[in-house]
């Protein structure tokens, strides 16, 4: 089963998408901030991860290097506004994101995105780094 989290401060549409998850049999866990879903990682493996691109306020290499920490080889797309800068969006590419512009199908989502069999685990580290992040 694939499972997704999602890191979105809003509320309505994390919940919008977690309804179209379930109607298309993906397990979802919705976070509002980058630490509750940086420490959900750390306890639940997931095939996935769907985060808000402004909500994560660290720099672009910064948040890379804690999701591959906390979730090795999990991919991470980085939803943005339609009218997001194109400068804006490349930084995000070359740092290993894959950006989407909203509105987007999950299907669709799904269907280009190549998910890990199995979820590799946190390294040794990525705890004492969420707790640096999030004090």
């Amino acid at each position: 089963m694939i499972r997704l989290l999602t890191i979105d401060g809003d509320r309505n549409r994390a919940q919008a998408l977690a309804m179209e998850c379930l109607e298309d049999g993906v397990a979802v866990r919705m976070a509002e901030t980058l630490c509750e879903g940086v420490r959900y990682l750390l306890d639940a493996p997931v095939s996935l991860v769907l985060a808000e691109a402004g909500i994560l306020r660290m720099a672009t290499g910064d948040q890379a290097r804690l999701f591959e920490a906390v979730a090795p080889g999990v991919p991470v797309i980085l939803t943005v506004d339609a009218g997001a800068k194109v400068e804006d969006l490349v930084k995000l590419e070359l740092q290993g994101f894959r950006v989407v512009t909203r509105p987007f199908a999950l299907g669709d989502l799904l269907a280009k995105v190549e998910l890990p069999a199995k979820a590799a685990p946190a390294r040794s580290d990525a705890r004492a780094r969420v707790d640096a992040v999030c004090r």
